[in-house]
């Protein structure tokens, strides 16, 4: 079955980098468009990115535009989320997610706090 299970996530000082992962199984990865969403406390699920299937387009939420950037290694089945200068407003679980197969990972906290 499909499985997706991220990882990379912890506590980070403002200004401080983080990279995600995200490890696929159960399905046919290049065919996917990928998706990096993130939840606050109190707060709704959000789109912060996405890659196409063969990585060539790309598309970010206006709030990480210039810090985050997602890729994906299509012969390791991962996508991945680069995020620097990070904020206090980035602490969220977030969590990789699969539009078309409606498919949601477990989530990897990402708290950033001095």
């Amino acid at each position: 079955q499909v499985q997706l299970v991220e990882s990379g996530g912890g506590l980070v000082q403002p200004g401080g980098s983080l990279r995600l992962s995200c490890a696929a199984s159960g399905f046919t990865f290049s065919n996917y468009v990928m998706n990096w969403y993130r939840q606050a406390p109190g707060k709704e699920r959000e789109l912060v990115a996405g890659i196409s299937s063969g990585g060539s387009v790309r598309n970010y939420a206006d709030f990480v535009k210039g810090r985050f950037t997602i890729s994906r290694d299509n012969a390791k089945n991962t996508v991945y989320l680069q995020m620097n200068s990070l904020k206090p407003e980035c602490t969220a679980v977030y969590y990789c997610y699969v539009r078309q197969l409606g498919s949601w990972g477990q989530g990897t906290q990402v708290t950033v706090s001095s």
